[in-house]
């Protein structure tokens, strides 16, 4: 098995290098919108039609005539991908070569400094019965400021843990981060989270058990939730907190030098961001809707060449089963489109980084419908961008992280390859 890995990692460097001589720059531009995890299944529950088909898309449907339609697998077959993986791949990096935990792509989202000997997690806000029992994995997704006043609580009284300096930062809703910072650590760990109610948090474990810094850390973030989990003893319904991807940063290659454009991150939600700072990309701040971040991408279409755009309400309401909600959330983005289209830029990609069905309330490993539209993408001849439509689409079924090539193409940014 090892040896296949490497033997198939060697054969995506040489096709990375072969894209790489093959890079034109030109002045085309492109953009990328991101329903976050937009992907559903039919079932009999929710009358076979997905949230996409059940939904009223004029502006989709009438881009999608003149588009190319198909199906993303996020990773790989049969894989379930969490959010890091998912967008990786869309930007074009393998992800199960650059493997990257949630905990230092929120702490780069909310701005905050990653050192050598720093690790990051991921955390959010839950609910604990009387025994530890997780309740409610989101604590009933309180309030911004309600977070903001727990994490302050916990800062004042959590300085340092062993020899570690504890830096505990809030984000929006439930979730925050907290960065250790201290002499021979590293991730990464298994997660403190059940990932489902009705389970206790689990104590977490190095993944690379031979590990003298990720054994040190572990011991770190154990002594952390016997300190704080008193702290937040009595609150409603916030007594108690789960932590995600435990990790370092690691290396990763910058986009503008791999694609030759200059990326901007339009996003609302600090994971995202520090998704796309992690590889580069400029962080737009400052919006709070879909309708503020069209508006942003057509204030700035001039200084950029690639343009990532983020929707998190589709996942949002996938995760609680809301097909209703998920149906409306695309009708908002649908709604918001023609804002975007004032300035509709030479390669226009609409898809999701998973999917995230609402009969399952959480991601999956189902591949997600994706649209191309270019003056060179040709026509599908497809009415509608729904799963079912996408299944016909000549796209095919296509691994995510080859998106961006077949984007880079349709702009007319590769070389012919020989003679």
């Amino acid at each position: 098995m090892v040896l296949i890995s490497t033997l198939l990692n060697r054969l995506m460097m040489n096709l990375d290098s072969l894209y790489s001589e093959l890079t034109l720059k030109n002045q085309a531009k492109m953009a990328l919108i991101v329903l976050d995890g937009v992907g559903d299944i039919a079932t009999a529950q929710t009358g076979y039609q997905t949230p996409l088909e059940a939904a009223k898309t004029p502006n989709l449907d009438a881009l999608c005539k003149d588009s190319a339609l198909g199906r993303l697998i996020p990773a790989a077959p049969g894989i379930t991908p969490g959010s890091g993986p998912g967008h990786l791949g869309l930007f074009g990096y393998d992800p199960l070569e650059y493997q990257v935990g949630r905990g230092v792509i929120e702490a780069l989202g909310l701005g905050l400094e990653l050192k050598p000997g720093n690790v990051a997690a991921r955390a959010n806000f839950c609910s604990l019965d009387e025994q530890g029992i997780v309740t409610d994995r989101r604590a009933g997704r309180i309030a911004t400021e309600v977070t903001e006043e727990l994490c302050a609580l916990l800062s004042d009284n959590i300085k340092k843990i062993d020899d570690a300096e504890v830096l505990i930062r809030p984000g929006k809703g439930h979730r925050f981060v907290v960065i250790f910072r201290g002499p021979g650590i590293e991730g990464p760990l298994t997660d403190a989270d059940p990932h489902h109610e009705g389970n206790p948090i689990p104590m977490v474990q190095p993944t690379q058990p031979d590990s003298e810094k990720a054994k040190k850390m572990a011991g770190l973030i154990t002594k952390f939730y016997e300190v704080a989990l008193p702290i937040l003893k009595g609150k409603t319904p916030a007594n108690g907190f789960l932590m995600r991807g435990i990790a370092h940063q690691p290396d990763i290659p910058v986009f503008q030098d791999r694609y030759q454009m200059k990326p901007a991150c339009i996003a609302v939600y600090p994971m995202y961001k520090g998704l796309a700072q992690l590889v580069g990309m400029e962080k737009l701040e400052g919006m709070t809707n879909i309708e503020e971040e069209f508006q942003r991408y057509l204030d700035q279409y001039d200084q950029y060449d690639y343009f990532f755009i983020h929707f998190k309400t589709t996942d949002m309401m996938g995760e609680d089963g809301d097909f209703e909600g998920k149906k409306k959330a695309i009708e908002e983005l649908d709604s918001a489109l023609p804002i975007l289209l004032q300035k509709k830029p030479d390669v226009l990609t609409i898809t999701g980084d998973h999917s995230t069905p609402c009969p399952m309330k959480g991601h999956s490993w189902h591949p997600q419908p994706v649209l191309l539209h270019s003056a060179f993408s040709g026509s599908d001849k497809l009415d509608r961008f729904t799963e079912t439509c996408a299944n016909s689409g000549s796209l095919g079924i296509l691994e995510a992280k080859y998106l961006i090539r077949l984007m880079q193409a349709n702009a007319g940014k590769f070389d012919k390859f020989g003679a």
